[in-house]
């Protein structure tokens, strides 16, 4: 049986009445269905609507050959009458985004001959996919344009044009669709197929904003937030340009800078640094004694570091010379040795220091999860 779709008849429906008729327990939830609903399910790239229907919790909405099914934490009454209370402001987000994307897909459409080939509206935000790239300033040049379209206040309007009707009308469409097509239109900017709840007005949407892009299989993917989304994404970046400000102890429109020039300190910080470890490394190198038995050596430097080491203390033990760097519990290492058997030893060294790793006869490398002093212990002489 066909629901009733108060959503197409009045996208501005926050509560409703309606009776249950039939309630399924399924895992984890109750597939419950109604006569009606304002619930809008999970369609066109647009996630379901949330809320309450009586005292259970509406998880998600799914439809079906016209069937619509709430997903509820709890069972209904068949037969009786409920009441259904949507999540009113994350229904609008939704309906200032999706009207919003109409703009901007109807502009790029216009101006490029671009179509949207893919859409994605959730929680998590609003992404749109194009079939051609764009550049940045050609994105930023569209996003006046749908602004300019907002602030116009135009009407938005839905429609059920029939057959006939929709053989003369140019509209967008994903799918070749030949009966029950939803028309969303916006006079002078666009006419798209369309099953998901739109406002009324352009002006409505307050505000759209398109702010990163990437290239995608062979177009662009355009990230974007309208409306309420747009200005908790703004509060939320202002809140960290402040804070960074205030870490940097920069005015705001100085970040920029400030952070460029920290970088280039860091930078020469690190220079230093590596130089300094060069020197260490060397001064160590030069202080290896000879031994009969095992080298065992720790570090602050690099492989390159270790294997230097390594070289060095070869010709000066009659074992294994070992080198490490790093800390307790996450060790890397060289091994190597003119005596004796590299691969062999990490074998040994599996068990007690928590070691793997590998390499060539003569020299291998890897890490371990040991601390030093069992590092230190296993190779005692």
């Amino acid at each position: 049986m066909q629901t009733r779709k108060l959503y197409y008849e009045n996208a501005y429906t926050r509560q409703f009445a309606a009776r249950v008729l039939s309630c399924k327990k399924t895992d984890g939830s109750w597939a419950v269905a109604l006569d009606a609903t304002a619930f809008f399910p999970e369609e066109g790239g647009q996630s379901a609507d949330t809320g309450t229907l009586g005292n259970a919790k509406v998880l998600d909405v799914r439809e079906r050959g016209g069937a619509v099914t709430h997903l509820t934490n709890a069972p209904l009454p068949v037969g009786e009458t409920v009441e259904g209370t949507l999540d009113w402001d994350a229904r609008f987000r939704k309906m200032q985004d999706h009207s919003g994307e109409h703009i901007v897909s109807g502009l790029i459409h216009a101006r490029f001959g671009y179509d949207n080939v893919g859409f994605h509206l959730g929680a998590d935000g609003m992404t749109i996919d194009f079939n051609g790239e764009l550049t940045r300033r050609q994105l930023d040049e569209i996003e006046d344009a749908a602004n300019a379209v907002v602030w116009a206040d135009k009407p938005v309007a839905a429609c059920f044009p029939s057959a006939e009707e929709l053989k003369a009308l140019d509209y967008r469409s994903k799918l070749e669709l030949t009966e029950n097509v939803r028309l969303v239109t916006i006079p002078g900017v666009d006419a798209c197929a369309c099953c998901a709840p739109h406002v009324s007005s352009t002006g409505q949407i307050g505000v759209i904003k398109l702010l990163d892009f990437m290239r995608h299989r062979g177009g662009v993917r355009v990230w974007a937030r309208c409306g309420s989304d747009a200005l908790a994404d703004y509060r939320a970046r202002y809140a960290s340009t402040a804070a960074v400000s205030a870490l940097l102890s920069a005015p705001q429109t100085d970040i920029d800078a400030a952070a460029e020039r920290l970088l280039a300190e860091q930078e020469s910080l690190r220079q230093e640094l590596s130089a300094l470890k060069r020197e260490i490394l060397n001064a160590q190198i030069a202080s290896l004694a000879s031994t009969d038995g095992n080298l065992c050596l720790f570090a602050d430097t690099d492989e390159d570091g270790l294997r230097a080491l390594v070289n060095a203390g070869m010709p000066l033990c009659g074992g294994i010379c070992a080198a490490f760097s790093g800390s307790d519990g996450a060790y890397r290492f060289v091994l190597g040795s003119r005596t004796q058997d590299t691969h062999a030893v990490i074998e040994k060294m599996k068990l007690p220091l928590q070691a793997r790793g590998g390499g060539k006869p003569g020299m291998v490398m890897g890490s371990c999860a040991a601390g030093r002093a069992q590092i230190a212990a296993f190779f005692q002489n």
